[in-house]
């Protein structure tokens, strides 16, 4: 609608990606706050709460009465603000709503089955969430190869040229990518804005990076690829107006869970941003808490079935600190400080090329 208004009208200001950035930003924001609320206040009345694993630290059962499934309202309001504010003849930020919706709905589905029947592991069975998972994802790639064209190029940190062209193969590298981000947030998922923050500071690394990207004179001064992706800057940043919101009222001591309606849907789309910027690699240092997360649970896993002995004391890493008594508001914040500095380190290297 704001590009509508920009050109119907010609009003100069929203025809500015940074302009409508910040208007979706806001847009999500109120939208999350004020409806939040209400969403809180109906989950109580239905019993829509989180159930707890058996597994979990002692100190989770007090939880069991919080209210779950509030992704549902934030990914809601993101998609609202995007809509209103996008280009849409730009097909990747269309691309960028699309995964949005998808993986929304597996998430919707899994929290939906475990709230009806009371039970933690009562959601969709891990097979066929990771069916659905990649399903969705290769919707996504497809969309991508089919209605965009999109480069194939393999780009690397510190390197001003691609080192190969993947070409089929990179349909498999961004599946991959996607379902491996979508379950790596869902993993980091596990205390109150754990899993918030850390999502906020790689959108904000992501919208710089997608909108230098679909910059020409700012990508060519970087030596960075360009691609028409600035559009897509949009939809990051309506997400990180709605997490701001949700924030609000997830931050400790929490009044809502997002739930992997939220975590799985933040995952994929985290993914699907750093496709569209040529930015897979630098995944890994932006989504670093959730690469630590997972290989925690890697490292549990593997190490048990081959050795018959535990890396940590519980798994993912979060659950290990709790274990060792540590308060869980220290915990948060002190993984919020890697996942700020370890995003500014990954925006200093966009300019070591």
């Amino acid at each position: 609608m704001l590009y509508w208004l920009h050109q119907t009208f010609d009003i100069n200001i929203l025809g500015y990606i940074t302009i409508r950035a910040g208007i979706s930003f806001f847009i999500a924001l109120f939208f999350t706050l004020f409806l939040m609320p209400y969403f809180i206040r109906w989950a109580q009345r239905t019993s829509s709460v989180q159930p707890i694993n058996e597994w979990a630290p002692q100190r989770h059962k007090e939880k069991a009465s919080t209210p779950t499934m509030g992704g549902i309202v934030f990914i809601v309001a993101t998609i609202v603000a995007s809509l209103l504010s996008i280009k849409f003849s730009n097909i990747y930020a269309v691309g960028g709503v699309l995964t949005l919706v998808l993986f929304a709905l597996i998430g919707f589905q899994d929290d939906f089955a475990k709230v009806r029947k009371n039970e933690n592991l009562a959601g969709l069975k891990a097979r066929t969430k990771l069916l659905f998972q990649v399903i969705a994802a290769l919707i996504v790639a497809s969309y991508l190869c089919v209605f965009a064209d999109f480069n194939t190029d393999l780009y690397v940190p510190f390197m001003k040229s691609p080192i190969l062209d993947m070409g089929l193969f990179a349909m498999l590298l961004w599946v991959l990518v996607i379902i491996a981000t979508s379950n790596a947030v869902n993993l980091t998922d596990g205390l109150d804005g754990l899993a918030t923050v850390p999502s906020i500071t790689a959108l904000a690394s992501f919208t710089i990076i997608i909108y230098i990207t679909g910059h020409a004179k700012i990508s060519a001064y970087l030596l960075m690829p360009n691609f028409d992706v600035g559009e897509v800057a949009i939809v990051a940043a309506a997400l990180m107006g709605a997490l701001s919101g949700f924030l609000w009222y997830n931050c400790h001591p929490a009044e809502v869970f997002m739930g992997d309606s939220g975590s799985l849907t933040i995952g994929a789309f985290l993914g699907y941003l750093a496709i569209i910027s040529k930015s897979e690699i630098l995944l890994l240092l932006i989504g670093s808490i959730f690469v630590i997360e997972t290989l925690s649970v890697i490292l549990q896993v593997g190490s048990y079935k081959l050795r018959k002995k535990r890396v940590f004391l519980m798994a993912p890493i979060h659950h290990h600190f709790e274990m060792k008594n540590w308060h869980e508001n220290k915990i948060i914040v002190r993984f919020w400080i890697i996942a700020i500095l370890s995003n500014l380190v990954a925006l200093i290297s966009l300019k070591i090329r």
